[in-house]
């Protein structure tokens, strides 16, 4: 029996991964009174005079939804919502296993297009809204358009990523003697985690005093290296960024005119697309994370035959395993342990620098933690938490 049936007889055992159960007892008359009517409607009175007091006394504190279209789910595309929801699952067990977060799939079908308002109309229940597995740029549009609704928002495909990544390359650069702000990067995919790790290894909107900035960076898509000259730029709002951001030089040409002397390939694109000669093209002893899952972009045997000192990827049977679970549980226990009214850049890099501390001494094959490690979500929501109260988006404590 092979992983694949293997889950499914667990999944079908279970009827799934999750359920419900409650904290208090309820076998007497009294027990009642107290937990439905009439004491509860005590409760009821008091949030009514002051909602802040939900955090106080119902799930509020302690719970985040997961929010999905199904749209671009895993290395499955767009399959639906509801074949999203064994995923989803999966990531409300995460949530619970690393953090103690209490979390709720909601998964939208891909046609019912626009749901901003069904998120802002279900917020006053949840903590915090984890929108995953959503494509772009529909991702980048919902996530805009929900930051000022009083919870954090954060899309996991592009900050948990790209918080992982920098974490894996300050390490890398610990262990092969460069530098954040001498380092010629290239990414493969233009996509939700493309675009954050190039706005984070940028410092876009970012204070200066807190993230460093690469030197440069090349994006590439489909097309090969997105550039200022490219025809048709101006069609998608997100790629004409990156065009103004990166790629100060205007080269163009494919993936393997851009990876020609850079320092760092990050692929979150498409499995292998990367070669050998394409490595040894890069710099001495390059840093190559190849993330495409379930297949990288390049094996680490390749790349390391082909020069590269450090080799990343998505997967857990590789050293070096690049996993957003070493993100967004942290980041979402800060978040929710400061009552945050959002999740700020400033948390994100706190994030990063907690989680590539967390590892004392970085090596070749170990530029992060165990993504099984349960302290690391402790160590990152510490740093998140500290990182809310210092950018003044943390609700005083009742």
């Amino acid at each position: 029996m092979d992983v694949y049936e293997e889950s499914l007889k667990l999944h079908e055992t279970h009827k799934g991964k999750l359920e419900v159960r409650s904290k208090v007892p309820l076998k007497t008359r009294h027990d009642l009174s107290l937990v439905y009517t009439p004491g509860v409607a005590e409760v009821c009175r008091r949030i009514a005079k002051d909602k802040s007091l939900a955090y106080k006394y119902t799930i509020k504190s302690n719970t985040v939804a997961i929010v999905t279209d199904g749209s671009a789910v895993l290395g499955l595309g767009n399959i639906g919502g509801q074949a999203a929801l064994p995923v989803m699952e999966g990531k409300a067990l995460l949530f619970k296993e690393f953090a103690g977060i209490d979390a709720f799939p909601l998964c939208f079908e891909e046609y019912h297009v626009d749901f901003i308002d069904d998120i802002k109309n279900i917020a006053p229940t949840f903590g915090g809204i984890n929108l995953e597995d959503i494509a772009a740029p529909k991702c980048f549009e919902l996530e805009e358009a929900l930051q000022d609704i009083g919870i954090p928002v954060m899309h996991d495909d592009q900050h948990g990523t790209a918080i992982v990544v920098l974490a894996a390359i300050i390490n890398a650069c610990k262990v092969t003697g460069r530098e954040l702000e001498e380092l010629n990067v290239v990414i493969s995919g233009a996509g939700a985690a493309g675009y954050a790790i190039m706005k984070i290894l940028h410092c876009l909107g970012i204070d200066k005093n807190i993230c460093t900035q690469v030197k440069e960076t090349i994006v590439c898509d489909r097309k090969g290296i997105i550039s200022r000259n490219r025809p048709g730029i101006l069609k998608n709002k997100y790629k004409y960024i990156i065009s103004q951001e990166t790629n100060h030089e205007k080269r163009t040409g494919s993936l393997a005119d851009a990876m020609k002397d850079a320092d760092v390939f990050i692929g979150v694109s498409a499995p292998n697309i990367v070669t050998g000669a394409m490595v040894k093209s890069m710099s001495d002893r390059p840093i190559v994370f190849a993330l495409a899952n379930p297949v990288p972009e390049i094996l680490p045997e390749e790349a390391k035959a082909a020069g590269a000192a450090v080799v990343g990827t998505g997967r857990s049977d590789f050293p070096n395993q690049i996993n957003n679970v070493l993100a967004f549980p942290g980041v979402f226990r800060g978040a929710l342990d400061a009552r945050a009214t959002k999740i700020t850049e400033e948390m994100k890099i706190a994030a990063a620098y907690a989680l590539a501390g967390y590892v004392k001494n970085p090596a070749l094959d170990r530029v992060l933690p165990d993504p099984l490690d349960r302290k690391v979500a402790k160590a990152v929501g510490e740093a998140v938490k500290k990182a809310a109260i210092e950018c003044g988006c943390a609700r005083p404590q009742n």
